[in-house]
């Protein structure tokens, strides 16, 4: 089997963390992002035998992954892993300018200013996946959360245009992908869903990706409604 190679913008912890784990077993190369040092990832690449590279990057800030050593054309996919729930009432009509432009820009914008930054580096027939959220389906919300799901549902907006203008040409995929309700820092330990089960199921998502288009998906591969 050639090996493959991934890039994860967004993997010190939870999904990101255990996207690295999953695909390191696969037999993937992986380069994978943190804003911080995170001692489970520098461990993950103690065991590696080096096939995990760690660099620094921070998907608000363009300059941190404008040069991460990366040439073109070398990546079969990029994984843009990026995540906050926002303020704490999460109501728009206690909503502040900077509340609304924090979780936008984390949530939505940055992942797309990101994903077209470092299209270039995938392979034509490569696979682009942000990590979205059924919390961003209009057809599903039943409301609240307001500042989270407005966040998801404009990147999944920013995505398709992203497959529809910049990486169909190339023949590269789009994913949006939902990674379930997890046990995470966000998800909370009541979550149904371990971070492994996760994984797995958006690892397979992945490995059968390529070939262009855009789809929503979440980690079983079901089709989600916008």
């Amino acid at each position: 089997m050639p090996d493959k190679s991934i890039f994860i913008l967004g993997a010190s912890r939870g999904i990101g963390l255990g996207l690295a784990r999953e695909f390191l077993s696969r037999g993937w190369s992986v380069v994978a992002s943190e804003r911080s040092r995170s001692e489970d990832l520098h461990d993950l690449a103690d065991e590696s035998e080096g096939r995990l590279r760690i660099v620094t990057a921070d998907v608000t800030e363009a300059n941190s992954y404008a040069d991460l050593g990366f040439e073109d054309a070398s990546l079969d996919v990029i994984v843009i892993n990026a995540g906050i729930s926002g303020a704490q009432h999460q109501r728009s009509e206690e909503a502040t300018r900077e509340e609304v432009a924090d979780v936008m820009m984390t949530n939505a914008f940055g992942p797309a200013a990101a994903s077209k930054a470092l299209l270039p580096r995938l392979k034509d027939g490569g696979t682009l996946c942000v990590m979205s959220s059924l919390m961003g389906s209009i057809s599903d919300s039943s409301g609240g959360f307001e500042l989270y799901r407005t966040s998801k549902t404009a990147l999944n907006m920013l995505a398709k245009g992203i497959a529809e203008q910049q990486a169909g040409p190339r023949k590269i995929e789009v994913l949006a992908l939902h990674p379930g309700w997890v046990q995470t820092d966000m998800g909370g330990s009541s979550a149904p869903l371990s971070v492994d089960e996760s994984v797995c199921g958006l690892a397979d998502v992945i490995e059968a990706a390529g070939g262009g288009g855009f789809r929503y998906v979440d980690y079983s591969g079901k089709e989600l409604a916008y």
